[in-house]
């Protein structure tokens, strides 16, 4: 048998990055980080009702430099995913898919996405929430 010439698919090399591609990306990476977030919530569950303890050693964690900033990146992920999702529910209905509103709700993704996490982190810090 010969070999058939056939058409490749387009891939990363022959597309203009755009930021539908950026976010379609970091909204599948949030989804990650959201799951690695939850499985940090039930450590900290669990540290709770083992006793002070164990919830000394997960608050110790918690409290820490690299603790604080998974707990950013948890917070900002849980808010991107959520206003990205709501932008997603906008499509599913047929609604934001000129060019123009793809890039204005794209970005409006990001803006209120950083304006919440920065807000539920000041609240966290000015209720002593955070440590």
């Amino acid at each position: 048998m010969g070999t058939v010439s056939r058409p490749t698919s387009p891939h990363i090399g022959i597309y203009r990055w755009q930021i539908t591609m950026t976010m379609s990306i970091l909204h599948r990476v949030t989804g990650v980080a959201l799951s690695l977030g939850t499985l940090a919530l039930v450590y900290w569950l669990l540290a709770t009702a083992m006793g002070p303890v164990s919830y000394a050693n997960a608050h110790w964690f918690f409290s820490t430099w690299i603790g604080q900033l998974l707990m950013w990146g948890w917070t900002f992920s849980l808010f991107y995913h959520l206003c990205n999702g709501i932008r997603h529910l906008f499509w599913d209905v047929g609604k934001g898919f000129e060019i123009k509103d793809m890039y204005t709700s794209g970005y409006a993704v990001w803006v209120v996405a950083l304006v919440m996490t920065v807000i539920a982190i000041a609240v966290a810090y000015m209720k002593g929430g955070a440590a």
